[in-house]
């Protein structure tokens, strides 16, 4: 696909999502670090942290025990998953009143598109995009008590990009006629793809910004990052072919997370695609989906990327049916090169779920996955997990 370079496209991600919802609801946290996970002394892990707690350096995914050490004086409260997901809905009807197309992206951040609705939002494509952001921000204070914060930018990767710039409650319009000067200082860090270990590896050759990695070149950045060099070249110049993608038209549902050191240990790779089986499996069966393809996704530590894939006779949304075919993909079809700095689960083919569980020989394991996302939707995503992924499984998020 050819990139459309008037396409005027929106990411929206809301502040510090679970924690605010919490100070919302319980002003006596307000102005607080709060930390959401459940009690201090629990083996669990931060789901989200309030911005005065990250000025403690408390981060999500970050154990509990750690955040505790580096913030004792945090308020510590439990997830209300049902309660983050009924605020979320308010969240994407306001979404829905800008813009029909909405790609969701998590409960608490989304792509939208404004493109050709100068006549509605101002007479350029940048004042498009700023009077939707405001307003939309607007919109969402007023009727949630919530902030947002917003990149407007001609496409996707340039619009997550600037709605990390100024949080929280900031909107950044990237600049169209100034795209190089703007991109240029940018840290590497910022870039999707280039976790630590990605950095690390262009550190050492000099390339520290956007501006030195467009310097160094396709040949020299082979060397360092493969395969992925050229994609990184193409975002590091702005270029992002891809069109938003509307939540009725899911092509694909799939959870990936990069290591933040390389890993070999067979139990640690086994625990984390156990881990993110189980959150794909969950998504198709809040978003009403079975999948019938089935694919997983292994990036070395020298950047190769491996893709493999299988197609069931049945589509499907019970996770220990989605778990067979994974591990027999790893087991089988993924040669080992070494350490891994990248898993990925993912599921497209879709059709509807119908009857949810109705093949006879999985209707128990369809049952007991019903009981675990309601006992999750009720007290969080911890508070249920595998035991092949307990303290084994390495996620991001």
């Amino acid at each position: 696909m050819s990139e459309d370079p008037y396409r005027t496209i929106l990411h929206v991600d809301m502040d510090a999502f679970y924690a605010s919802v919490e100070q919302r609801d319980n002003p006596d946290l307000l102005g607080k670090p709060v930390i959401v996970g459940g009690p201090k002394d629990s083996r669990g892990v931060v789901s989200a942290a309030s911005y005065e707690a990250r000025e403690f350096g408390v981060r999500s995914a970050m154990p509990m025990v750690v955040a505790a050490r580096l913030c004792p004086r945090g308020e510590f409260v439990p997830v209300r998953m049902a309660r983050y997901q009924e605020v979320s809905r308010e969240v994407f009807a306001i979404f829905r009143d800008f813009s029909p197309l909405v790609e969701p992206l998590s409960v608490d951040e989304a792509f939208l598109d404004f493109t050709g609705s100068e006549r509605l939002f101002g007479s350029t494509r940048e004042e498009c995009g700023r009077v939707a952001a405001t307003r939309m921000r607007a919109a969402i204070l007023e009727k949630t008590g919530l902030t947002a914060s917003v990149g407007v930018a001609p496409n996707k990767f340039l619009a997550k990009l600037a709605s990390d710039l100024d949080k929280p409650d900031g909107l950044v319009v990237v600049p169209r006629d100034n795209l190089a000067a703007f991109l240029a200082p940018l840290k590497i860090e910022r870039m999707w793809g280039v976790g630590p270990v990605a950095a690390e590896r262009l550190h050492r050759i000099g390339v520290r910004t956007f501006g030195d990695l467009t310097a160094a070149g396709p040949w020299r950045l082979k060397d360092v990052l493969g395969n992925h060099a050229a994609s990184l070249l193409d975002l590091a110049v702005g270029k992002d072919a891809r069109s938003v993608t509307s939540a009725g038209a899911v092509k694909s549902v799939g959870h990936e997370t990069t290591f933040a050191d390389d890993v070999d240990e067979e139990e640690t790779l086994h625990g984390t695609l156990v881990a993110l089986t189980d959150a794909v499996a969950a998504r198709l069966r809040h978003q009403g989906l079975k999948a019938r393809t089935i694919t997983i996704k292994v990036r070395d530590h020298n950047f190769r990327t491996v893709t493999r894939r299988h197609t069931l006779d049945a589509p499907t949304c019970v996770t220990d049916a989605i778990l067979q075919v994974v591990l027999q993909l790893w087991a089988n079809e993924v040669p080992k090169r070494g350490p891994i700095r990248l898993l990925g689960v993912s599921t497209s083919g879709f059709s509807a779920q119908g009857v949810l569980f109705e093949d006879p020989m999985v209707k128990g394991r369809g049952e007991l996955d019903a009981a675990v996302d309601l006992v999750r939707d009720r007290y969080g995503k911890t508070a249920l997990r595998r035991g092949s992924t307990m303290g084994e499984s390495r996620l991001d998020r």
